[in-house]
């Protein structure tokens, strides 16, 4: 077999060791996990690989917020657990402009709800339901992941096996690319002429991760002049914090007096309760940024999730995006394999697209309202109040906007 980039043949490598399966599944994020929980029920056989060990993949901390449209196509597919369907659901989010408070009905006007369930919590359920469950072939920590063959009938995965050193090669007849923006899958994609087009917002978001209870049963985005802020239950012990700071800012300038009297200043509001107030146990600096990989398909290897797409935290879409390609590219493939049909394979970066570019759009949209009134542009701080006067008291306007932030309209 020939290596799609290099020429180099995987077999002529000394001392490799051939497998082969039908799908390699290349990253064990929500994607990944999603995807190989639903070809192994399905009957297909595939390969999960991942290079992070399985005790960090089920403790890194990241988004928590689910659409329940993606609930509800987890759930109809056996994959929502008694932890996310019990989770706690969100049906209207405030803002917070100059004192005064802004309620966003959403679930009144769209009739949907958000699920506030942490990705790692949820990698947990599916990890836990491919490997001890269902018995799914996954190999954690494993080194040098290269794809091979792309273009041909029959790819290839090359590995090396972090417990025996052996390099191994899996054949196959698909690879899914769910290794996030670093991984193997999106340089292939982009050797092979896919474009990779990106906005940058230009403002950093220090994101925080609090033992402290939540303030306020809703999530809190905090619209001031020193920069946006904002509030969102994790569990009834911890709270995600955002604070907007210069891009390629350090979490060594934000000490814990700093970080907690810019979140009372920026989240603070006529009649608002007090912030609960607790240790910082996480840290990082964001640079906002968007990018989409288009297409999202070449030969027989298919993105999905942050290795296609990007969409900053600004609307809470990145999981739901992922969850979505895995659960259309699952139907694709079983299709293939049980009907001998690709209409689903051949179509599906444009579908997910659709949803993708609805999602990035909305994402600026609402990207404007957060970071308008620190800009220091009086023109875009003017705008931003209007977008959000218009949002919250027009009901015409506000159950447009709020089938796209639920994401129920986004197809469309």
């Amino acid at each position: 077999m020939i290596d799609g980039a290099s020429g180099e043949s995987v077999e002529a490598r000394a001392g490799t060791v051939g497998e082969r399966t039908g799908v390699v599944i290349v990253g064990a994020g929500p994607a990944g996990l999603t995807l190989a929980n639903l070809l192994r029920a399905g009957g297909v056989d595939c390969v999960l690989l991942e290079t992070e060990s399985r005790e960090f993949i089920e403790q890194r901390p990241r988004a928590g917020f689910l659409e329940e449209w993606v609930v509800r196509g987890l759930e109809r597919r056996g994959l929502a657990g008694p932890g996310l369907l019990g989770a706690q659901a969100h049906g209207d989010c405030e803002f917070r402009l100059e004192g005064e408070q802004h309620v966003f009905r959403y679930g009144e006007l769209s009739g949907h709800r958000h699920f506030v369930y942490p990705q790692q919590l949820l990698v947990t359920d599916l990890v836990r339901a491919y490997a001890d469950g269902a018995g799914g072939d996954v190999r954690f920590g494993v080194r040098d992941v290269a794809l091979h063959g792309i273009g041909t009938d029959a790819p290839a995965v090359s590995f090396t096996d972090p417990r025996t050193g052996q390099h191994r090669s899996v054949t196959c007849d698909f690879v899914a690319g769910c290794d996030g923006a670093r991984g193997v899958s999106r340089k292939a994609m982009t050797e092979h002429g896919a474009g990779v087009f990106r906005h940058d917002f230009g403002v950093g978001w220090l994101a925080l991760l609090a033992e402290a209870p939540p303030s306020a049963q809703r999530v809190v985005f905090g619209l001031h002049s020193r920069g946006f802020a904002a509030h969102m239950a994790r569990s009834p012990e911890v709270t995600r914090y955002y604070l907007e700071c210069p891009p390629g800012d350090s979490p060594e300038n934000w000490p814990h007096e700093r970080v907690w009297s810019e979140l009372r200043l920026r989240l603070g509001a006529h009649d608002a309760t007090p912030l609960n107030e607790g240790a910082l146990i996480e840290r990082r600096v964001l640079d906002m940024h968007n990018y989409v990989v288009e297409p999202m398909s070449y030969g027989r290897l298919h993105l999905a999730g942050d290795a296609a797409h990007l969409v900053a935290p600004v609307a809470a879409k990145g999981m739901n995006l992922a969850l979505n390609d895995a659960l259309l590219l699952a139907d694709a493939f079983l299709a293939h394999y049980a009907d001998g049909d690709d209409g689903a394979l051949n179509g599906y970066s444009e579908t997910c697209l659709r949803r993708v570019w609805q999602y990035q759009e909305f994402n600026q949209w609402v990207s404007e309202i957060l970071h308008g009134p620190s800009s220091g542009d009086p023109f875009r701080a003017g705008v931003a109040a209007a977008r959000l006067r218009r949002m919250t008291r027009s009901e015409r306007a506000g159950t447009a906007l709020a089938g796209l932030y639920i994401g129920s309209d986004a197809d469309h």
